[in-house]
Parts: C-alpha cells; sequence; structure tokens
C-alpha cells in the first residue's frame, strides 16, 4: 500500500471548519486585546471567542466519546490546529492550555476519576479551564531530578484519606480561570514525600478549583502570546480527597513526560501556521511592492530564492507534524520520539522563517505596518514553552538515545518503541 498524505473527505471538511472560523471569529482577537495592558485583561478579553470554540465543538473534541465528547484524534486536532494558528495564537493556546490540564486523567485516570472530572467540560466547557500546575518558581527542567532536596518542591501530605498539597507554581497556564479566582480543575505536581526521589515520590493530583487554599499571586508578562495568561498561583494547604492521586507515588514521571508529548506533537502544528502567516504576508508584499524600483521584487533571484525557503521549511514542519502524531496515536501515545523532534524542529524553524520574512520585507517589518514583528514576538515563545528545547525536550531525546534496545527506524517505520 503506497504511503498517502491526502486528507480524507472528513479531514477536509474539518480544515475547511476550522479555516472559516479562523478567519470570521479568530480574527478579531487582535482588535480586542489591543491596548489592554495588563496580561490579566487581555486574557479575560478572549473569552466570548474561547466560547464561541466550545460552541464550535473545539472542547468536546479533547474528551472520550463514553464522556459525552466527540475524541478527535491527534492528527485531526493537528489540521485544525494549524488553521486556527494561522490567524491567532492566544485562543488556540488556551485551548490546549484545557487539554494539557486534562491529559493526565484523560491517559492515566482510572474510570472514576473520569466520570467525576471530565463531564464538566462538556456540560458548560465555554466557561471551564483546566489547568497543568507544572512549573515550579525555580523552574521546571529538572522536575525528574534524583536529589530529594532538588527539583519539585510541591509536596503533598497524607492525612487520613486525604491529601494536604503546599507549593508555589509559575506558568500556570489557564490557572485564574475567567474570574481570577482559579481554573475549574487543576492537574498539580507535587511530591508525596520529600525524603525521597521523584523516580518513587513524584504525582499528579486533581485538585478542584474552588478548593480553599487556592491563591492566584500575580501574573506574569509576556513580550508575546498577549492574551495567553501566565498566572503564579499558590496552594496553601489544599485538601482533597485521597481518591484524586492519578496513579500512584512515582508515576508522575511517566505522567508528566507523555503529557508533555501529546503537546509537543500539536505544537508544531501552531508553528506550522505562524509561518503560514509569515509566509503569506512577506509573500503578498512581494508580489505588490516595488521598493522604489520598477517591478514587484518579487522579480528578483534573492527575494524568490527567500521565499523558496520559507515555504519549504514550511512544508517540512507540516509533514513531521502530521507523521509525528500519526505515530503518536497508532503506538497509543507511546511513540513519542517523533512528538518532541517536532517541537523542537518546528518551534526553531517557526523564528528563523519569521525573522527572514521580515528581512524580505525590510525594515518596515519591524514596525506596526505589517504583523511580522508581532508573529516573531509569537514565535520566540515556542523554543522556550511547554518544555524547553534546550533544558527538557533535547534532553529527552538523549535519554531516549541511551534507552537499551534503542532502535533508530522504529519511528520511522511506525513501530512502537521498545522500553
Amino acid at each position: 500500500m503506497a504511503i498517502d498524505f491526502s486528507l480524507s473527505p472528513e479531514q477536509q471538511q474539518l480544515q475547511a471548519a476550522a479555516r472559516s472560523f479562523a478567519r470570521t471569529v479568530l480574527s478579531q482577537v487582535g482588535p480586542a486585546i489591543a491596548g489592554i495592558p495588563k496580561p490579566e485583561e487581555r486574557f479575560y478579553a478572549t473569552r466570548p471567542f474561547y466560547a464561541q470554540m466550545a460552541k464550535a465543538g473545539f472542547v468536546a473534541a479533547l474528551i472520550p466519546k463514553e464522556y459525552g465528547g466527540t475524541a478527535m484524534s491527534t492528527v485531526d486536532l493537528a489540521i485544525a490546529s494549524e488553521e486556527l494558528a494561522a490567524v491567532d495564537i492566544n485562543v488556540p493556546s488556551a485551548l490546549l492550555a484545557t487539554g494539557l490540564g486534562l491529559e493526565p486523567i484523560l491517559r492515566f485516570g482510572n474510570a472514576e476519576q473520569k466520570r467525576r472530572f471530565l463531564p464538566d467540560f462538556i456540560t458548560n466547557g465555554a466557561d471551564r479551564l483546566a489547568a497543568f500546575a507544572f512549573t515550579e518558581v525555580s523552574g521546571g527542567s529538572n522536575y525528574d531530578c534524583p536529589d530529594p532536596a532538588a527539583g519539585v518542591q510541591t509536596f503533598a501530605r497524607r492525612e487520613g484519606d486525604s491529601w494536604v498539597i503546599s507549593g508555589q507554581k509559575h506558568y500556570t497556564t489557564n490557572g485564574c480561570g475567567w474570574d481570577g479566582n482559579g481554573a475549574h480543575l487543576f492537574s498539580v505536581v507535587c511530591r508525596t514525600d520529600p525524603a525521597r526521589p521523584p523516580q518513587e515520590s513524584l504525582a499528579v493530583i486533581v485538585v478542584p478549583g474552588s478548593t480553599p487554599g487556592i491563591e492566584v499571586t500575580g501574573f506574569l508578562d509576556t513580550v508575546g502570546h498577549r492574551a495567553v495568561v501566565s498566572p503564579r498561583i499558590h496552594f496553601n494547604e489544599v485538601r482533597v480527597p485521597a481518591a484524586n492521586l492519578i496513579g500512584k507515588p512515582g508515576d508522575g514521571i511517566a505522567i508528566c513526560s507523555r503529557t508533555f508529548s501529546w503537546t509537543a506533537a500539536l505544537i508544531g502544528a501552531a508553528c506550522t501556521g505562524v509561518m503560514r502567516a509569515a509566509f503569506d504576508c512577506a509573500f503578498n508584499f512581494a508580489r505588490s511592492d516595488k521598493r522604489s524600483g520598477s517591478v514587484p521584487i518579487i522579480e528578483h533571484q534573492n527575494v524568490g530564492y527567500m521565499l523558496a525557503d520559507i515555504k519549504m521549511r514550511i512544508e517540512a514542519a507540516r509533514y513531521l507534524t502530521w507523521k509525528a502524531c500519526h505515530y503518536f496515536d497508532s503506538t497509543d501515545r507511546a511513540g513519542d520520539e517523533l512528538a518532541i523532534m517536532t517541537k523542537v524542529y518546528s518551534s526553531e524553524l517557526a523564528v528563523q522563517v519569521v525573522y527572514d520574512a521580515m528581512r524580505l520585507v525590510g525594515v518596515d517589518s519591524y514596525t506596526d505596518l505589517h504583523p511580522l514583528a508581532a508573529l516573531l514576538q509569537d514565535a520566540l515563545c515556542f523554543p522556550l514553552y511547554d518544555g524547553g528545547n534546550m533544558g527538557v525536550r533535547r534532553r529527552q531525546l538523549h535519554k531516549l538515545f541511551r534507552t537499551p534496545g534503542y532502535d533508530p527506524m522504529a519511528a520511522a517505520e511506525g513501530r512502537a518503541p521498545a522500553r
């Protein structure tokens, strides 16, 4: 059977619907947040657009059918995500963050936990945000450091039938909720014993946002992703039922790794969308602007060659993303090598593509005459967030390469990795 990259009729319909939604709805996000000085207020201003995304079925796409959702595949999510991100990165990032917060429950939670926590996002997905409380104040790169004195410093102690959680988290996307009082649900990365290494103590505990002791203490303002909120969240003696622990202590390393592998694959699609927007801007400029010359600058060889280089990079990123998502799905999420590679490759490529588009347009691209400066600010985030490429992602690949029995061809051939 030949390899076929053509989209099915259903995927073509999904792509067209996402493209139309982005052009008619998400195109209004920029004007809605323009001039708003505070990051949290910019985020709150996107609430109507998120509600429309929920109404269009994007939140339900994250949830299995048995709990009322539509369970869209990672490949299909990538196809839709590219279209959305080509117009706006902010609202799709809030959706991705909700998926990140739910992913530990979806993939590692037991049936009772899924029945208890997932339906809320179907009955009222427009108003309910999930958040993955992962990053410590001191950083998240060494969350699996074997030294018990280092790594994650958010702790949960067992008291009878409860876990009591204390710690401080940064960059908890969606963590403030729509009202500033907290997300509807948190998946909190913590350790259950300060004397034991994460291999024995790292855990993920589900915390409803209404639980006493959750405090939103401030907001980090970001250069790009201007309406994606990055709050500081403190968990002050937050008490939840013992049954809210996902798996057992020590499972947190695998849960975090697999959760971030899901987002890694989809970030490739977001990067492709941003690169598309940059190419379109440069391409249209090159076809119409003469720069005081006698012909549009696209007639000049150096401009044509630069456009060719940009377009080749976009195509490479798109098909690596599709391959990574397909491999991730077909191996029941065990095959995460290509997802991690996609995040690293596409994110760093996006920075270069937007910069090259700016070089083509020239100094005007450094002003508000074109969207390229804002796109560069958005692109610069990709290599740094969701597990930084240097601190986390390349280290994940290095660890994988050192695994006994690692097969360099397994991912290319679609075989599940040996673990």
